[in-house]
Formats: C-alpha cells, structure tokens, sequence
C-alpha cells in the first residue's frame, strides 16, 4: 500500500554527511537523552556515532578526532556541582577542537544545563524543555532560540514536509467569549505545542454569520466562541502570532459557503477547509439546507477551494461511525468524500480517520478499517490529487474518569501511528467532562507528543497482523458491493452517481448509506441494525447475525 512508504525529511544530498559524536559524560550512566537526541540527529541527516554512558573526558574527546566530528554533544544529568566542575574541565580540555571549528552541546537536567550555559563554551544547550522541533533545528543549522514567524511554515502542506517524519498536531479551541478565546490562543502558541489552531465557533457563526436578523443572543457561545466580525477573526489570529507561529483552520460553516471561505482565508489564513459531504443541514439539525441542497453546495466550496489551492478535508466519514454505521458504511462514505473532492478540482486532500467510533471498535478492527479506507481512497490518487493522511480520537469515545482519559488518549494516538498519520487532530482527554482549555490542550499535546516519540522509535508493523488484513480485505470488497449498489440507482441515465446530488441523497433515503442513530430521520431511511462483532462494527439482521452487502442491498444490485 502506498501510505507504508513514508518518505523521510528530505536533504540536501550535495553537501557533505556531518557527523556527531555523542555520549554521557564522567560517571553519568544516563543515555536515554542522548539516545533520543542522536535519533533526531539521523532525523536530520547526520551521521551518528554513540559512545555510550561514563566515557573519560579524554576518550570523547578522541573519538571527535577520530571521526572527524562536526559536532561533540555530551550529556550530565547528576549532581550539579560536580556536574559544573566536571564541564569546565572539558571545556578547557576541547578547546583545540573548539578552535578548529567543531561545535559542542550539552543536554541535562535543569540545574546542570543552567550552569553549563553559563560557562559559554556550548553552543547548544539542551534541558529537557525544548521541543524535537528546536532540536531538529540545531541541528539544521537554524537559531532554535529566537526562532520568528518565517522559521515556521505558513501553509498546511509545507508545514508537514517540513516536520517529517513527525505528523503535525492539531488541536480543537474555541471558549464562550472572545476575550478567553484571544488569551487561550496566545498561551497555546507561547507552549509551542501545536502546529494547527482549529477553530470552534459557535453555531450562530458557522449558520447565520451574515444574518444577524437570524442570530440569537441566548445561544451566543453555543458550541464554541462568538464570532461575530471579521474584525473578531483578525484578533484571532493575531493572538497566534507568536511561540511556534501555529496555523490557524475552521469549518465551513452551514450556510452562505463561499462568502465564508473568502473570509477566512483574508482573515485567519485558513490552513485548510473541512466540509461535509452529506451533513450539517436539515438531516443532522446544524443547518438550514436539506440533503440534496447541502450536497450541491458543498461540492461548491470544494471547487472554491481547489481553485484557490487550499488544502480541503472531508469531514465525513466519522459523522457515520458516530452514528453506529457498520464499517463499510463508514468505509463507502470516506471513498465518496476523496472521490467527490478530486472530481471537484481539489488538489490536496487531508483524509480524516476518526479512531474509536463506534466506541466499542477494537484497535486491531479500528486499524483494518482505517487501512480499507486509504486503500480505496488511494486508487484515486494522482499528480494532481494528493492524500494527506490524518487521524484522530474518537469524539465520543473518552471516558469520563480524568486519568482513564489520560490514558485512552495516550494509547489511541499510539494506535494511529500504525497508519503513519501526516497530521495528529488531537481530542483532549477532557471532551467527556467540559470544553478544553488552554491548559488542557497544552496537556494533551504533550501526552500525544510522547505517543508519537515512542511509536517513531521503533513500533511494531500493525498492518501485517493476519487478522487486520482480513478484515481490511473483506470491507473493501463490501464497500465495492455498496459503490455499485449507488451507481444502480438511476442506472445510465446520470453520468457519474457518485457525484450526483440527487443520486447521493437517494442513496440515504434508499437506506444504501445508513445508521441506526437516523431512525425517524426525514431524509434517512433508519432501519439498519449493527452491532459490535469481534470488535468490529457489522450490519446484522433481525437476528443479530452478520449479514453481508450482497443480501442487505439485494434489492438495489
């Protein structure tokens, strides 16, 4: 499959391999933080030589000979007076090497890396604090201290070329007011935790935004914060000038599409678009169009922004999976969104894969189907249509118990490497109890950024589980039965059903796409029954037994 070649930073081969030597110093018997720091080093194209924990003074300082080293980097993490005595007598003791041109770095615990700075002899100093992005900037060569906004990539897609191998977070914010929004912004940026800001405005905002005749003072912050100028968006991403400079994105809101998007590209630079495919309309309550009106918009504003060259997500799938929707539902509808994206002129596509949903989805199922759905998103896959993977917690799926959630995050980011996610959408282990705020995110984003260190380091290939690949292999060949039970709905007399407003509101009303969550639904049909089976979720009969596509769609084939 093509999304197990990822491709590593890449570098300029033209110049040179640097090298670096790196070791625990004196006695110090602690190498976890070289072993990593020396990870990062390859990361970024250097040669890597390890010399292990307690090496002399003398003996480091050889080895930088004899490699020739461009870089000596040596790590204390004990006592800091002796740890001080210890430095300045390297220090004096590599001088020469100084002189020649080598740089050196040290890494520590807090009171060591104080007084290492102080002697004014490393070039970097490293306390534990720094993000791997600071580091892998040392390491190319760039100022990781006073770092400016040019220093971190402005657009979506650069910004993930830049970071690889490591995915960019994201994470959801937006408070009741407009004042703890500003604030929270500006805290998230200074902690430089995360590389995405996704706006959460409240619904009077994605609805009625240029209606203010429809909006309602008692639901004002409803959902998420009150916007209500385009002025109030400027502040916004003002507030995120700083820190790591992180982008800002937000939906699309529910109505009036297109005068919306050109808002937020003037005002926050939206990083990328997510639109639905089939929802937030009449269907789902969270909008003012039905099902085929909403269908016909949204292809729209894709066309809008594939034209502007914006990178565009289609939030859709997992709208299903929260709804109960068996698997191949699930399966069918992230093929119909990247399907229906590339047809209308988008270029970049950020693939979305809700973990976690249904709640009761095993890991191994949950890996499986994400797997089925990059397989059949990537038969789409060109020079002018690029997926970008991304992955997140479910929505619905924290448990309430804070330290519970702490580790369901943790765990959950961790299973989504499996898929080798260019971006991480984070969901904060707080979703159960209240909305996150700054300092919850920030909590988050460290949690998931150890997920995301731990798996780089060497995790097992998920994918080659047996049983994972059978159950991939069984969803794509349903998910085939179901494409065509939709392509039979009016037969020749449409040209391309899978992009047909009419036929994919049929293919709802006809129950093809179903959840059980839908029942009683104008536009849905509702009946589907589906239950959690050997961790996966699968249509069943009257019976609770599994039925396949071919006899729950015979009718349609």
């Amino acid at each position: 499959m093509v999304f197990l070649n990822h491709k590593p930073t890449e570098r300029n081969n033209m110049h040179k391999q640097k090298t670096v030597v790196a070791c625990a110093l004196g006695e110090c018997v602690h190498v976890a933080g070289v072993v990593n720091f020396l990870r990062l080093a390859e990361q970024a194209g250097w040669n890597t030589v390890f010399l292990g924990p307690a090496v002399p003074i003398e003996q480091a300082i050889q080895a930088a000979q004899d490699h020739q080293a461009d870089l000596l980097a040596v790590s204390y993490r004990l006592t800091p007076e002796t740890g001080e005595r210890l430095l300045a007598q390297f220090a004096e003791s590599a001088d020469d090497l100084h002189s020649q041109g080598v740089k050196f770095a040290f890494g520590g615990t807090p009171p060591v890396a104080e007084r290492a700075e102080k002697l004014g002899f490393f070039h970097a100093v490293f306390n534990g604090e720094q993000t791997y992005e600071e580091v892998l900037a040392f390491l190319k060569g760039e100022d990781y201290k006073d770092r400016t906004e040019s220093d971190y990539p402005q657009d979506a897609i650069s910004r993930i070329r830049w970071k690889q191998p490591y995915p960019i977070l994201r994470h959801h914010f937006g408070l009741p007011n407009m004042k703890d929004t500003i604030d929270g912004i500006r805290k998230i940026a200074e902690a430089k935790v995360l590389d995405v800001i996704s706006l959460g405005i409240d619904q009077d905002a994605q609805e009625n935004f240029f209606h203010p005749e429809r909006q309602d003072p008692r639901r004002t912050g409803a959902g998420g914060v009150p916007v209500r100028t385009a002025q109030d968006y400027r502040d916004l991403f003002k507030a995120s000038r700083g820190g790591n400079f992180p982008l800002l994105r937000t939906y699309s809101g529910t109505d009036d599409f297109i005068e919306l998007a050109e808002m937020y590209v003037e005002t926050i630079n939206n990083a990328w678009a997510a639109i639905p495919l089939f929802w937030f309309n009449l269907m789902d309550g969270r909008g003012p169009w039905d099902l085929e009106g909403s269908i016909r918009e949204h292809q729209k504003v894709m066309e809008w922004y594939g034209r502007h060259g914006i990178p565009v997500e289609l939030n859709e799938a997992h709208h299903w999976g929260m709804r109960d929707a068996p698997d191949v539902v699930f399966a069918a509808s992230a093929y119909l969104a990247a399907y229906n994206a590339k047809a209308f002129g988008v270029h970049d596509y950020i693939a979305q894969m809700m973990f976690n949903s249904p709640p009761g989805t095993s890991d191994a199922m949950d890996i499986a189907k994400m797997a089925a759905c990059l397989r059949l998103t990537e038969e789409l896959e060109d020079q002018d249509f690029r997926i970008w993977r991304q992955s997140r917690t479910g929505l619905l799926s924290h448990p309430l118990e804070e330290n519970a959630a702490r580790a369901h995050l943790s765990a959950s980011i961790y299973a989504q490497m499996s898929l080798k996610p260019h971006i991480v959408h984070i969901v904060g282990h707080t979703e159960a109890h209240h909305a996150a705020t700054a300092d919850d995110i920030i909590d988050a984003a460290k949690m998931a950024r150890r997920s995301i260190e731990n798996a780089l380091a060497g995790q097992a290939d998920m994918l080659q589980d047996a049983a994972v690949i059978k159950r991939w292999d069984e969803i794509v060949s349903e998910v085939r039965i179901l494409l065509r039970a939709i392509r039979n709905i009016h037969g020749s007399k449409v040209t391309d059903p899978l992009t047909d407003p009419e036929t994919l509101a049929n293919s709802v009303k006809l129950g093809i796409l179903d959840a059980p969550h839908l029942k009683n639904n104008a536009f849905a049909r509702g009946t589907i029954r589906t239950r959690i089976i050997h961790g996966a979720c699968e249509a069943v009969d009257q019976d609770n037994q599994k039925i396949a596509e071919s006899d729950r769609l015979k009718e349609h084939l």
